[in-house]
């Protein structure tokens, strides 16, 4: 039980299925009902396929677990409905500061640019997300959602999947087109499939202790080397939702887990870092180790496998629950086209291949946070020591600094998805990004770009003085995979006739996007940029958008 929190109990249903004692198909099911599968419905879902969702527990995570939530996670979370709730719950935070001993050498700003609708990082109990997507879910009628719904085996066809469930009920079938995996790092599917999931076992304890205090530390992260109240040793701290504070104490591998949760061995720890007049109650404790791993492909057949269960990082980071996001916003437009007849199968391998990527990507800054924060040898020791003494007075030891390089979206330049640049542009937005926010006005009102953008293709095309030819407009928005235009204007520039049009009230747009008369950018429905050219040309939009969908 927690002081601050309730946890809510969701009922048992006995499924139809069992009911009526015959198996049931379902377009898609998803498996794991935590933070990774309920997104993956709610897109699902929302792109129109029912779905149901299975999961062996009827209440929402224990403990507060992931924390962290980053600001492209968050516009995710905002096109799936939940983003305002999680927002207004959270505490928004963009700075980190680094101390060594007592001295602060280091700090960064997540989102030093104004303009921009989402702050860099939430702190945010993960048990709130998961109640919160529970409630979105609740609102869209084609979910079903199955508490209490343990998979027992599966059987992977090549036009369905099979999986046997028990129930408090007992057992029953069903049989699926599509089967999306989200049941964690301990996956039991992806064991009863026999498939494998190399990497990484690091050799170090950490405690977590969520504590109850009212303190007058800013919304910040705070991360120590080698403190005077923990020495030789490194500790993170983290403001949450109802003045509950994370604090992550490294212990070292020799420590004993029983031993190290236990209130009279937690208390005197925090005690010394924050003071023994300091009052405060304990919330949740745990000791945790960690692996940096992955599967070798996110895809088998018509499985598909997303979060933990196809990759795990550190929680240095913050890398886990906001790549699983990820995995799904990259997986569910895709799947939706394939299950539409509107794009080969071969799609759902571009899911595995970028993924693959960018989780190789957390693996490689997550392992390299982790060998900076706990060093093996004395060397490694040495070299560490000297980067955070120099990191107070020299910029160069500053970027060697790391205490966790926090969760950035992967910018997916090598897709064979995207479209080369056949002109010259500068700035961040090349093919394979993902977009950034700008603030913009609809018919008068004022808003954000990204609230106005996914879940289709779309061209924005930067208009002033330019003729964008209606008929070629029409056309697009009317094609197999249509595509949407959208003229984007400067605050106050005559808009074209019969188009929508997102003005550019503070002119971010063309500052962020290199805009120039003309210019072009072809958006996929996962907000990435896919193409982009100094002109309109429908003919290379068309192209451009077979190239996306694997119909080249």
């Amino acid at each position: 039980m927690l002081s601050t929190y309730t946890y809510p109990k969701f009922d048992y249903v006995q499924p139809s299925e069992q009911k009526a004692g015959q198996a049931g198909r379902h377009p898609a099911i998803v498996v794991g009902a935590g933070p990774v599968g309920l997104t993956a419905a709610i897109d699902l879902a929302q792109q129109g396929i029912p779905v149901v969702v299975l999961d062996d527990d009827n209440t929402v995570s224990v403990g507060s677990r992931g924390v962290c939530y980053a600001k492209r996670a968050l516009e995710v979370l905002d096109r799936l409905g939940v983003g305002d709730a999680c927002c207004t719950k959270g505490v928004s935070w963009n700075v980190g500061r680094t101390f060594f001993r007592e001295e602060e050498v280091y700090s960064f700003n997540l989102c030093p640019q104004p303009d921009h609708k989402r702050p860099g990082m939430i702190n945010l109990q993960q048990y709130y997300l998961e109640e919160f997507l529970v409630k979105r879910c609740a609102e869209l009628p084609n979910i079903d959602l199955r508490w209490k719904n343990r998979v027992v085996a599966v059987e992977a066809g090549t036009d369905k999947t099979t999986l046997d469930v028990q129930t408090p009920d007992g057992f029953y079938t069903l049989e699926t087109g599509w089967l999306v995996v989200a049941d964690g790092a301990r996956s039991s599917i992806r064991t009863m499939m026999g498939l494998d999931i190399d990497g990484k076992v690091f050799m170090d304890r950490f405690l977590i202790a969520d504590i109850v205090m009212h303190a007058d530390f800013p919304a910040e992260r705070w991360f120590w080397f080698d403190p005077p109240f923990h020495p030789n040793q490194s500790v993170l701290l983290h403001r949450q939702s109802d003045n509950v504070w994370r604090i992550d104490f490294q212990l070292g591998w020799q420590a004993d887990p029983e031993e190290e949760r236990k209130p009279e061995k937690v208390i005197p720890r925090i005690q010394a870092m924050l003071g023994e007049d300091k009052e405060f109650e304990l919330e949740w404790v745990s000791v945790y180790t960690f692996q940096c791993r992955r599967m070798k492909d996110f895809r088998k057949g018509r499985v598909l496998f997303v979060g933990d269960s196809a990759h795990q990082v550190s929680p240095f980071g913050a890398r886990g629950a906001n790549s699983g996001i990820q995995d799904t916003d990259n997986l569910i437009w895709k799947l939706k086209l394939v299950m539409d007849g509107k794009a080969p199968e071969s799609l759902l391998d571009t899911y595995s291949e970028e993924r693959v990527f960018a989780a190789d990507e957390n693996i490689m800054n997550s392992t390299r946070s982790t060998d900076f924060i706990t060093p093996k040898t004395m060397a490694s020791l040495t070299f560490r020591n000297a980067v955070l003494t120099l990191a107070r007075d020299y910029p160069f030891a500053r970027a060697l600094v790391n205490s966790g390089r926090l969760s950035v979206p992967s910018v997916l330049t090598g897709s064979r998805l995207n479209t080369p640049d056949q002109d010259t542009f500068g700035g961040d937005m090349l093919p394979g990004a993902p977009m950034a926010d700008a603030p913009i006005a609809v018919e008068g009102e004022e808003g954000w770009l990204l609230d106005h953008v996914g879940n289709r293709f779309m061209a924005l095309v930067y208009a002033p003085s330019y003729d964008i030819p209606a008929g070629q407009v029409i056309a697009l928005g009317e094609g197999a995979i249509p595509v949407t235009t959208v003229a984007v204007m400067p605050k106050g520039a005559a808009a074209p006739a019969g188009m929508t049009v997102f003005e550019d009230i503070k002119g971010r747009f063309a500052e962020r996007y290199d805009a120039q008369p003309g210019t072009v950018y072809l958006i996929r429905p996962d907000q990435h940029v896919t193409a982009r050219w100094r002109r309109f040309d429908a003919t290379a939009i068309r192209d451009a958008v077979a190239r996306a969908t694997c119909n080249a």
